[in-house]
């Protein structure tokens, strides 16, 4: 897919209005749609809103793909841990830890909508959010957001422990307070988003086990490395887009594509040592060990493919960044399902 700006898009005008920003997007296939984020920004908020409509937006300003991933992180954790102590994993705290975990991720994905409503506005890929397109308001968003966040995190506090509670809910104060603003000026950015990215599982072990230990940290060592090519391949994919919205990811920032992918190789070879850890940490056997060594050399194989978007065409090198990102959503799974199926039992 190719875009490109007629006229290239200005920033918003002091009266908060946005200047007229008109993209024509020429799919691979050849079709060209026309995009007016002014429009989207500038129209006037759905009043025709049934129960059966607003409960679709509000579901969708919770963004359940990914509150689904950080569920699944958070019990992969929870159940590492509680294998570590000997205890049957499928108990009520685990039911708790994932209510809690689940609304605080909602909440903060809810707070990051309403924060990005206007930037969202001016990417075809989230234009027609809820919140962009103010079929639901700033206000309702945003009291969502923050409900959710303080009703997880006191779920955790007294259905967990207090450490948990207190994890999470700095997790969220991370992604909503420092990472998102972030984004509109540093690509320095993708780095502190990676802190709150990676707290899923060390939230799950503590949920389990009450404190943080190594084992924890080998956890939150695998989730953080493993975002970055993950990361690096979605930027890329999605240039055009964050360029539009002034969002200063490392592909608008260099285009040249050298650090995209210089960035994405370093990770992918770290990847490896740091998947290997739990092993040595006597978290898991042998058969976690050669698996996560496999899956490593498969990602990192798929991640020198990427390399090559330095010198390929626009629409090769999207195919080399679309691989490894179904590479790296199918990567995690396997290692943490495998990390769990050998887990050993040590008090």
């Amino acid at each position: 897919m190719r875009t490109s700006l007629t006229p290239a898009p200005s920033s918003f005008a002091s009266s908060g209005s946005p200047a007229s920003a008109i993209h024509a997007v020429e799919t691979e296939s050849g079709t060209v749609t026309v995009f007016d984020a002014a429009a989207v920004l500038t129209q006037p908020h759905r009043t025709t809103h049934t129960w059966k409509t607003f409960a679709a937006d509000t579901i969708a300003t919770f963004k359940l793909r990914v509150t689904t991933l950080v569920m699944m992180t958070a019990w992969a954790g929870y159940y590492l841990g509680a294998t570590r102590s000997g205890i049957n994993s499928f108990n009520p705290t685990l039911l708790d830890t994932l209510i809690g975990v689940a609304l605080v991720s909602c909440g903060a994905s809810a707070l990051n909508q309403a924060e990005e409503r206007r930037t969202d506005a001016l990417m075809i890929r989230t234009a027609k959010r809820p919140l962009a397109t103010g079929r639901l308001s700033l206000g309702y968003g945003i009291f969502i957001g923050m409900l959710a966040i303080v009703a997880g995190s006191l779920w955790l506090v007294a259905r967990t422990n207090l450490i948990t509670g207190t994890l999470t809910l700095l997790t969220a104060v991370t992604y909503v307070g420092i990472y998102t603003p972030l984004k509109r000026f540093t690509s320095m950015a993708t780095f502190v988003g990676a802190f709150p990215g990676a707290m899923p599982p060390l939230i799950g072990w503590t949920a389990a086990r009450g404190t943080i230990e190594w084992p924890a940290v080998a956890l939150f060592a695998i989730l953080f490395v493993w975002q970055f090519p993950h990361f690096m391949s979605i930027a890329w994919l999605y240039r055009e887009d964050y360029a539009r919205a002034g969002i200063r990811m490392l592909p608008v920032v260099q285009p040249d594509g050298w650090s995209t992918a210089a960035e994405a190789l370093v990770y992918a070879i770290l990847m490896i040592p740091v998947s290997l850890a739990p092993y040595y940490l006597h978290m898991a056997g042998k058969i976690y060990w050669v698996s996560a060594l496999l899956l490593g050399l498969l990602y990192l194989a798929y991640t020198i493919r990427f390399t090559r978007i330095t010198k390929s065409s626009a629409n090769q090198s999207r195919l080399y960044a679309r691989a490894l990102l179904k590479v790296s959503v199918t990567y995690l799974p396997l290692l943490l399902a495998v990390l769990m199926l050998n887990a050993t039992r040590r008090n």
